[in-house]
């Protein structure tokens, strides 16, 4: 029995009011939220296993668009459901293999052509969760339409030259207490970004954070995780601030 990954219950999760609107582009559907003003910056956020309507994601959907950014979530999942609380967690390998975070390079392509058609995007970042967190950094090897992105404890799978040859700007964030990102996968990322990577990139650790913590709404934070949750949040808004 596979010791469940996220240690916050999702069961309980307080319910929020969303922002913004669902929108279908060619096959895929997503939640858009607009800022108060015109701008032609975008941001995609990439949603972790619980898929494009959870609420935590839409919740950081919302914060993104409240910096003046176009954000978009699609369902990478392609309408297919995503993991619940309820699944068992011996059945996640088997789930993984027909949900590949690296596997998203089209429905990426579908929202970038939607963004600039669209939504007159002429810049755009990229900000993903856990599984987005992998896909993020997927699509910084492969997409140099992605002017920057930020990767929020996404497992470091595969060890090979080019995943670190990134193409912009990207920034890591870990929490020190996730087990399902051990600190020496982390301290290896940063020996071998060092190595091969050409552009600006970042690693931070959060002191005491476990798998998922940056995505948690204000009524479901613990006062003693709060200040690290908000840092990463800002850190996070930041990155993408400097380059997008």
């Amino acid at each position: 029995q596979m010791a469940d990954p996220f240690l916050y219950d999702t069961g309980e999760r307080s319910h929020y009011g969303c922002l913004g609107h669902e929108v279908q582009i060619e096959y895929l559907k997503a939640y858009v939220c607009r800022p108060s003003f015109l701008t032609d910056k975008a941001v995609i956020v990439v949603h972790d296993v619980f898929g494009w309507r959870f609420p935590d994601i839409r919740y950081i959907v919302d914060l993104m668009a409240g910096h003046g950014y176009i954000t978009i979530c699609p369902d990478f999942f392609k309408g297919t459901e995503p993991w619940t609380s309820t699944d068992h967690w011996a059945d996640f390998p088997d789930w993984m293999k027909n949900h590949d975070p690296t596997k998203v390079d089209k429905e990426a392509d579908v929202v970038l052509k939607y963004l600039k058609e669209q939504c007159g995007a002429k810049k755009i970042g990229i900000v993903g969760f856990s599984w987005g967190g992998m896909a993020v950094h997927h699509l910084m090897l492969k997409n140099p339409q992605l002017t920057a992105g930020v990767s929020l404890y996404g497992r470091i799978v595969r060890d090979s030259e080019e995943r670190y040859n990134l193409l912009n700007p990207t920034f890591f964030i870990f929490g020190e207490k996730d087990h399902t990102i051990s600190l020496d996968q982390v301290f290896l990322l940063e020996d071998k970004l060092k190595q091969y990577c050409k552009v600006p990139y970042k690693i931070k650790v959060y002191p005491g954070q476990v798998h998922g913590f940056a995505q948690l709404k204000p009524e479901d934070m613990k006062p003693e995780d709060k200040p690290y949750i908000e840092e990463a949040r800002r850190d996070m808004i930041d990155w993408i601030k400097m380059f997008v």
